[in-house]
């Protein structure tokens, strides 16, 4: 009898260890299907519903996360408390490689070379702009239309066909007839492709890359910009260098804007990209119905109900749009042979995500 119960006992063991075997094995079975990624799915179907799932996923958790955060801030503000502080996300901006050209509010040397710099005439309202705009000497289709959006968009500007003529001598004739600027706009398999802006009479000149060309004709619901002199928005220049091409950008535009034109002309920079937007003030007027003071719910709609005129602001865009990527700035006025340049931009520049310039 004592032999079998030994039996049992060690039969009774061996089950055991068996039954928590085949759990641990369920348990790494489901963890291996956690961890299946849909790139690992040969087939397309599943890979793509397998995919779709995650992504459901993902979005309810963030709904439950933002739940629970609008709870937290406003059980703290209920209490009188401070709301517990928000996280900050880490975005390539943010995380951008340290750089000792980013300007600083207390540096007196950038202020005091600016008074000093090609632009300060115009900046300080010494001179009004005036834009000599032309082209390369093949143009394109695409050309004309551009040049005669920038014409409504930079005031005091003029157009010039360029014909055969070479580009220095253009400056000697900009100079003589008091131009403070020339924009050259370069086409390539008839589609603008870059844009070539010399300061006058002494420089600089920047060279910069034109892509995402979006003329006013093909953007959805577009306005009609009027005669008034735009604000100006510069966003992002950051840098020594950036803080140059600013000024240069600024110096293209008359430094007294009209607001009652209600046009807004925006150079925002984002990663070395210069984005153009052209925009004007909407102002709409809306009724909205209201109940008493009290917030007690009216009987009569006709005596108790009031009507309150609210002013609503939006944008209408009226164009063109378009993004500039700086290739080079050099000192002094166009010369493709002896000219100095102060920043090129090359390939080896773009080893680093999170390394800046502008």
């Amino acid at each position: 009898m004592g032999a079998k119960r030994k039996k049992s006992e060690g039969e009774e063991l061996l089950n055991e260890g068996e039954k928590e075997n085949d759990k641990n094995n369920e348990n790494i079975s489901k963890k291996m299907k956690k961890e299946i990624l849909p790139s690992m799915i040969k087939n397309k179907e599943k890979r793509s519903a397998v995919h779709a799932k995650l992504k459901h996923q993902k979005k309810v958790e963030k709904r439950k996360k933002l739940k629970a955060r609008d709870a937290a801030e406003k059980r703290a503000l209920e209490l009188g408390e401070e709301p517990p502080a928000r996280m900050t996300p880490r975005t390539i901006e943010n995380t951008r490689e340290p750089d000792e050209t980013v300007c600083r509010p207390d540096d007196d040397e950038l202020f005091a070379g600016n008074d000093a710099d090609e632009f300060s005439s115009i900046l300080k309202q010494g001179c009004a702009p005036k834009i000599l705009i032309t082209t390369c000497r093949f143009n394109s289709s695409r050309g004309p239309a551009f040049i005669s959006e920038l014409l409504s968009v930079i005031p005091n500007s003029h157009y010039y066909k360029r014909g055969t003529y070479d580009l220095k001598k253009i400056i000697e004739y900009a100079k003589k007839k008091d131009f403070t600027s020339i924009i050259v706009v370069h086409t390539n398999r008839r589609e603008p492709d870059a844009l070539l802006i010399i300061g006058l009479p002494d420089g600089p000149t920047a060279h910069f890359k034109l892509s995402k060309l979006v003329l006013r004709k093909d953007i959805k619901n577009h306005g009609n910009p009027t005669g008034h002199i735009p604000e100006l928005v510069l966003n992002n220049f950051a840098t020594r260098l950036g803080h140059r091409v600013g000024r240069l950008i600024q110096s293209l535009f008359p430094q007294s804007p009209e607001f009652r034109g209600r046009r807004v002309v925006t150079f925002h920079n984002q990663r070395d990209f210069i984005f153009f937007r052209h925009h004007r003030y909407i102002f709409e007027t809306k009724e909205s119905k209201g109940s008493d003071a009290n917030g007690k719910k009216a009987k009569d709609a006709k005596s108790e109900k009031t009507s309150q005129q609210k002013v609503i602001t939006r944008l209408q865009e009226c164009g063109p749009r378009f993004t500039l990527k700086l290739v080079s700035l050099q000192h002094g006025t166009f010369d493709t042979k002896g000219g100095e340049f102060e920043w090129v931009h090359k390939p080896e520049m773009d080893t680093s995500r999170r390394r800046f310039f502008l």
